[in-house]
């Protein structure tokens, strides 16, 4: 055995020179991890008794991508170019033995190996893209130079990760090996190659599955129109895209000067800066400073939910997703009998677009039970509450828990911005009782905000946040105060959003900016969806609003065909003439004097408030951190990940901009835009929220 550096080994198995990675925790490639390959494929190609090379890596995974601490910051030599010429110049066959994942810088050094086998286990694929970037190793082209221009194109613009079968017919993988005997039967493949006496099989030379696609623009144009609305606002699928022109039209060694002309761009622009800053706050925001990660966790072998509605529903799917049984609790038969069936609906509308089998529908729906009576909760590990948003309700029912539940049993609230110190003080075991505010719909939607009352135990908080993980959620810690981190801040923009049509701005307007900015929809769009008549009572209605105005025409939203906006059969919205007619006749009855809005104020009136309370809600310390607040409003609200979040953007903008726009709107619209003195105090030190 030949100790290259500390994170490569050479050694000699008969004829087969075996180089060994072993760079923990994902042998990422790092410099250590470039100079070690570098060096070891040069001493192997030299070795006389070595007929062919086998890269294996050790741990659970083969090279899952390059080391993105180095992303920004001038790489030390070799670069990764330089392995990988090393690698696919060698005079001998290189296989590169997979298991885990081979991502990123990972994949494109296997791309350079003449062949590739892979455990069935194996995962594939090149996900920069979610980093706003593509790759910028010859992946753009080498890839389709295996796969076909179709394939790429799929795989580089989603990132997705390809299962090992899927990618052995797609030729990305040359053989299947059997888990366990990865190292065994690489070489064994290896001493095939040499007997059978293959080529050195070197990507680069190889353009057959290009040519296919030479001469045909419109396979380019066909994609690009399929998949407008996933890739609206981002510039990396583009980017992708444009290299996979290039693999197509240009010698390789040209293609390889655009995809890193191509790259440069992104690596240097703020998209894949705010890309990269929310890869990392993602992370960040499962550390809280005051539990410590050997924290005792709670074992949650059953969890029981209240309320088989949407809400409860979904939240029940989530456990049941991950193998946990769940009683599901409600007061009468047909409810509970309504929402069992909502959510065998769902699980089968699921099975029928291929993402789960018909024996999932069955394994899912029989983890969830139903029953009246909340004694069926008295063995359970973990109770949520998905009730209506009312006080009296929740702590009626928390009583109860507190005694039904058994000692030690973890008692949730899903509510989305009411006292959960009120609700705890009502059982005799407040450090049980926290927030899990999901969101809907539950089964869908990544962000949980788990709202930390006073008197919460480190080992409830340390629980919720493993279990979130499990069932597949972001998870951000936050305090309590009305509407906790993502609603209080909601709450700002709808204040606006609502000031500025009455000030002579159409809901379309703010619904275009909005959208123009990034998000799914504008608020006026997103009320028509969910319904104009929530919270609304017919009965109650005076007219005081124009939303009353609009329900009380029967205008509740999408589900009527009509709302802020009119709709066709398909649901395609327009603006209203009928609408525009109510807000003219409600400003003329409150006496407002309408005016020409811009788009930069209905922006800035819209957003910077938002960063404002951002501000607020740090200096009360509801949030940990301002990149928590960020993964919040990206993973709950829709908040354009290139965008990178509220505080993010607002460090984009500059903060001097922000504060001096505040107090402009202070001094001519009042104190509900007063400046946040954590604002004030920052832009006094020439600092911004990410020196906080």
């Amino acid at each position: 055995m030949s100790q290259i550096n500390p994170v490569t080994d050479l050694t000699l198995d008969g004829d087969v020179a075996v180089i060994t990675l072993n760079s923990p925790p994902v042998n990422a490639l790092s410099a250590a991890v470039r100079k070690g390959l570098f060096e070891a494929f040069k001493q192997a190609d030299a070795d006389g008794a070595a007929k062919a090379i086998v890269l294996v890596c050790e741990g659970r995974t083969f090279i899952a991508g390059a080391d993105i601490t180095e992303f920004g910051s001038a790489m030390a030599d070799p670069q990764l170019a330089d392995v990988q010429e090393v690698i696919e110049g060698a005079s001998k066959p290189v296989i590169a033995a997979i298991h885990g994942t081979a991502l990123g810088g990972g994949l494109e050094v296997a791309l350079c190996a003449h062949y590739r086998v892979a455990v069935p286990s194996a995962r594939l694929g090149l996900p920069e893209v979610n980093l706003g970037l593509l790759p910028g190793a010859g992946g753009t082209q080498r890839l389709p130079r295996v796969v076909g221009v179709e394939n790429a194109l799929s795989m580089m613009t989603s990132g997705r990760h390809v299962p090992a079968k899927e990618a052995a017919s797609l030729g990305l993988v040359d053989e299947l090996v059997e888990e366990g005997k990865l190292r065994e039967q690489a070489i064994a493949f290896a001493r095939k190659v040499v007997a059978e006496g293959r080529p050195l099989a070197k990507i680069r030379d190889q353009n057959e599955k290009l040519d296919a696609a030479k001469g045909k623009p419109e396979i380019f144009e066909t994609f690009r129109k399929a998949n407008a609305r996933k890739f609206r606002g981002f510039l990396a699928p583009e980017y992708n895209i444009r290299c996979v022109e290039a693999a197509v039209n240009q010698p390789f060694e040209e293609g390889l000067a655009t995809e890193r002309k191509l790259f440069n761009e992104l690596m240097s622009g703020p998209q894949s800066a705010a890309q990269r800053y929310a890869f990392f706050a993602e992370r960040q925001a499962q550390k809280i400073p005051d539990v410590a990660d050997d924290t005792p966790v709670i074992p949650v072998n059953k969890v029981g939910i209240i309320g088989a509605g949407t809400m409860g529903g979904g939240i029940a799917m989530n456990f049941a997703n991950v193998g946990i049984p769940v009683v599901l609790i409600e007061v009468k038969q047909e409810a509970l009998d309504r929402g069992l069936a909502t959510i065998r609906k769902n699980y089968e509308r699921t099975a029928s677009r291929g993402g789960i089998t018909a024996d999932q529908v069955e394994e899912r729906c029989g983890l969830i039970t139903g029953a009246l009576e909340m004694e069926a909760l008295a063995d359970v590990d973990l109770v949520i509450e998905a009730v209506f948003e009312r006080m009296d309700i929740k702590k009626d029912i928390f009583t109860r828990l507190d005694a039904i539940c058994k000692p030690g049993a973890i008692l949730a609230t899903n509510t989305s911005g009411l006292d959960i110190d009120e609700i705890a003080a009502v059982t005799k075991r407040p450090e049980s009782v926290i927030g899990l505010h999901f969101f809907s719909p539950a089964n869908v939607m990544k962000l949980l905000e788990i709202v930390r009352a006073d008197h919460t135990s480190k080992e409830v908080i340390a629980t919720s946040m493993k279990l979130a993980k499990k069932i597949g959620k972001v998870a951000v810690l936050v305090g309590v105060c009305p509407g906790f981190v993502g609603n209080r801040i909601l709450g700002q923009r709808q204040r606006e959003a609502q000031k500025l049509v009455m000030e002579g701005a159409m809901p379309w307007d703010i619904d275009r900016v909005l959208y123009d900015f990034g998000f799914p929809m504008g608020p006026f769009a997103m009320s028509d969806l969910a319904g104009l008549d929530i919270g609304w009572v017919k009965e109650r209605s005076k007219g005081e609003s124009i939303r009353d105005v609009l329900c009380e025409m029967d205008r509740r939203g999408q589900k009527t065909g009509a709302g802020y906006y009119d709709y066709d059969e398909a649901r395609n919205a327009k603006p209203s003439p009928v609408t525009e007619q109510v807000i003219k006749d409600f400003i003329v009855k409150t006496g407002a004097n309408p005016r020409e809005v811009t788009d930069e104020e209905i922006l800035e009136r819209c957003i910077y408030p938002m960063i404002n309370e951002g501000a607020k809600i740090l200096e009360e310390g509801k949030a940990i951190r301002p990149s928590d607040i960020d993964v919040v409003w990206q993973n709950g609200y829709g908040w354009p990940v290139y965008r990178g979040g509220p505080m993010w953007y607002g460090d984009h903008v500059g903060l001097p901009k922000v504060l001096a726009k505040m107090q402009e709107f202070q001094a001519k619209m009042g104190d509900q835009f007063k400046p946040s003195p954590l604002l004030e105090k920052l832009v006094a030190e020439g600092k911004s929220f990410k020196d906080l």
